[in-house]
């Protein structure tokens, strides 16, 4: 390899693209599904939930992945992608979360997407829990603030292991598991408004999500030993507003509240400042002998999000939250931000990988990472396309940044650009936010004709792709 290719991203580094079952399969009364927590949630987390679905819920159709998959996972070979973020629907397998037997109508259209990513040699990374659990869990049993969701949760991780254990080698126990903490409803499935709920409850609800992740890896352990299982945060970088040590504390604790989450997953018990914080809180959790012993189960990498980064302030009349940001913080003065208020930070990237690496010393998975913006179609050269050089531009200095990071020593098996596929987005349930490389032609009134359309990006992508990154090098 010469000087001009050279590239840090190791050799078999798994490229490719993130989605989520309630966010593109749509068909959510087909096959034996029952009804998930995003059924009733037809603006994301931008507005109330509804007693029942509504005809204005774009997550009912989605993008059609399910009667489309395999068009689309044709176009996603046509990237090279080596690898494949996808959810399982928990309410396909379980309709209500609590039966005894699963939908097997669920099970065999997971075993065909499966296979046919096999035929284009994809390997799945699969969230077994993604923003989607059963209705009927939330509703009958508060969610996750309930011990029971454990078994339940349990029987349908050991039917998911049994079934398709020898066509998914990289598994995710919970979606950005930290996220609960400022969505309980979609993040937990905690029935509870907001303003009515217990800090007590809420980290209840944080504990028995934990302990089911800790149980989940060892199930999985047991049933397939060659297979990898991972912890999924929501990466937020956060820094000191000012050198002020009252800011540095504020950043600390800030960061603190986050990385709970990895410290468990990945050390196997709760660490002091986490105790300290129950304490200070009047937080009183039940806490069983045989949790702790099972959190002992730890992961075998760790995966993110990573978006944007926050600032933090001792000082309250700075603490001023930033536009669109659902994880808190304070806006970086130094900073440009999307549409949506979500500031763009690549180096960010780098110092979150370093941070976890050096923290954790697990091998690390970028399972999430985009631009959503509002695509335009557009014809050139007698083809309907999206000319997304923004969408390039955040992609390729975000990929420079991670090169850097492996260059820095950090092990990073690899990397699921968001949205590789434009879908429903999760935050404002909206179509207009659109991340993929390729456009899917439909509104946030729901008309379109659902046609698909390759953007600039796929060939973009595709070589980045071809050429395991050294094509990010020549790029201006």
């Amino acid at each position: 390899m010469t000087a001009a290719t050279m590239t840090p991203f190791p050799p078999g580094f798994l490229w490719g693209g993130a989605t989520a079952a309630n966010q593109l399969e749509g068909a959510y009364d087909e096959g034996g599904k029952g009804l998930s927590i995003q059924d009733v949630a037809p603006k994301g987390i931008e507005g109330p939930r509804t007693a029942a679905p509504t005809p204005d819920n774009l997550k009912l159709v989605g993008i059609d992945f399910y009667h489309r998959y395999a068009e689309d996972l044709a176009l996603f070979a046509a990237m090279g992608f080596k690898v494949l973020r996808l959810s399982i629907a928990w309410s396909r397998i379980f309709p209500n979360g609590d039966e005894e037997t699963p939908n097997e109508e669920g099970l065999a259209f997971y075993d065909r997407v499966f296979d046919a990513c096999a035929r284009h040699g994809i390997a799945p990374l699969v969230t077994i829990s993604h923003y989607e659990t059963p209705l009927h869990l939330c509703e009958k049993y508060n969610g996750w603030v309930s011990r029971e969701l454990i078994g339940f949760y349990a029987r349908y991780v050991r039917v998911l292991f049994e079934r398709y254990g020898s066509k998914v080698k990289y598994w995710l126990t919970f979606n950005e598991i930290n996220s609960v903490l400022h969505e309980p409803f979609l993040s937990g499935a905690i029935n509870t408004p907001r303003d009515q709920l217990a800090k007590s409850d809420l980290y209840q609800a944080v504990h028995h999500e934990l302990v089911a992740s800790a149980l989940a890896t060892r199930i999985a352990h047991e049933l397939i030993p060659d297979a990898k299982v991972g912890c999924m945060l929501a990466a937020l970088p956060t820094y000191p507003l000012t050198p002020n040590p009252a800011d540095v504390v504020a950043a600390m604790q800030a960061d603190h509240r986050n990385l709970m989450f990895g410290d468990v997953h990945t050390r196997g018990a709760y660490p002091g400042y986490a105790l300290r914080y129950f304490r200070d809180n009047a937080i009183v959790l039940d806490i069983t002998d045989a949790d702790r012993e099972c959190l002992t189960n730890t992961v075998d990498f760790v995966s993110f999000s990573y978006y944007m980064s926050v600032c933090a302030t001792a000082d309250p009349a700075l603490q001023i939250r930033g536009a669109g940001n659902i994880l808190g913080g304070v806006p970086n003065p130094t900073l440009k931000a999307s549409e949506w208020g979500w500031q763009i930070d690549p180096a960010g990237l780098r110092i979150i990988c370093n941070q976890f690496w050096d923290r954790w010393g697990k091998p690390l998975f970028v399972v999430e990472n985009g631009l959503g913006a509002r695509d335009r179609l557009s014809t050139v050269a007698g083809v309907r396309t999206v000319l997304d050089d923004d969408r390039i531009a955040y992609l390729r200095d975000h990929l420079v940044q991670l090169g850097e990071a492996i260059a820095d020593g950090v092990e990073v098996l690899g990397f699921t650009a968001w949205g590789c596929i434009d879908l429903v987005s999760f935050t404002t349930a909206e179509m207009s936010k659109r991340y993929g490389f390729i456009y899917v032609d439909r509104n946030d009134d729901g008309t379109g004709t659902l046609a698909r359309y390759k953007k600039k990006s796929f060939d973009w992508y595709t070589e980045v792709i071809a050429t395991n990154g050294a094509s990010l090098r020549h790029e201006r």
